[in-house]
């Protein structure tokens, strides 16, 4: 598959392709609250849904898992997963979340992260109900995802977000609030255990810096500076984020196979 051009690219491989590590909304520390929360043990068998370029999956398997399988869309990006995650019980599979292939009730612990957000309301369902297929009884699925504040939002504005979003980073972008997350994860069959909320704050310098170091942060600067496309997009991106700050946050919840 040809890499897309600057001006095409989905907003989160954009900013990877900028050096940029960490590309959840709630940032590092949303995803360490998941992988805590998740309580992930020795003995457990780990499936991650759209690992993308491998940030949490490194993370998880500091945990040292029984196994770990991440299911992928991109071929791309699965080929340089393997690069990063291989050996005795780690693996990554070419597929669709919605239709992963695994057996059932063969994971301890499934997890995705700001990849809901980019499904219609029928597939995230469908994602949803393959995370409940493949988890043992009393397995957990963790996600982290964008949200939308306050909980009683009107649908008029929903949607003005929700294209706005969109257009800027050439995705379907439909977060939802913390009561609709939760609604679609009871409707399958899930009991929330736990749920936490951050800023959605990722393109602000200090969230830059605790996700991905002084240095580092320097880097991906420099890199959008010397790409006027990519400058012209991320800024895009950012006025829109922060247009809409008082309206949007990151959510992870916990949720258990009854």
């Amino acid at each position: 598959m040809r890499r897309k051009s600057i001006k095409d690219e989905q907003g989160h491989w954009l900013l990877a392709r900028m050096g940029k590590k960490v590309l959840r909304p709630g940032g590092k520390e949303l995803t360490l609250k998941l992988i805590e929360n998740l309580n992930i043990q020795s003995t457990d068998h780990i499936v991650e849904f759209a690992p993308g370029i491998g940030f949490t999956a490194l993370i998880t398997l500091q945990k040292n898992p029984e196994s770990y399988t991440g299911v992928e869309l991109s071929n791309d990006a699965a080929i340089n997963l393997q690069k990063i995650i291989h050996g005795k019980g780690r693996k990554i599979i070419v597929g669709n979340a919605s239709d992963s292939t695994l057996p059932d009730e063969s994971s301890d612990k499934v997890m995705g992260e700001a990849m809901l957000t980019m499904q219609a309301d029928t597939k995230k369902e469908e994602i949803i109900k393959e995370a409940f297929r493949i988890l043992k009884k009393g397995g957990l699925y963790g996600i982290h995802e964008l949200g939308l504040i306050p909980n009683k939002m009107g649908e008029e504005q929903k949607s003005k977000i929700q294209k706005s979003l969109s257009d800027v980073i050439n995705v379907n972008a439909r977060p939802l609030t913390i009561d609709e997350w939760t609604a679609l994860l009871e409707k399958e069959g899930f009991i929330i255990k736990k749920i936490e909320t951050n800023d959605m704050s990722l393109l602000e310098p200090k969230r830059l810096i605790d996700d991905e170091g002084v240095l580092r942060t320097f880097k991906i600067a420099f890199n959008i500076l010397t790409h006027p496309i990519a400058l012209g997009r991320i800024w895009s991106m950012r006025k829109v984020f922060r247009k809409y700050k008082n309206h949007l946050n990151a959510i992870s919840i916990v949720a258990e196979k009854q």
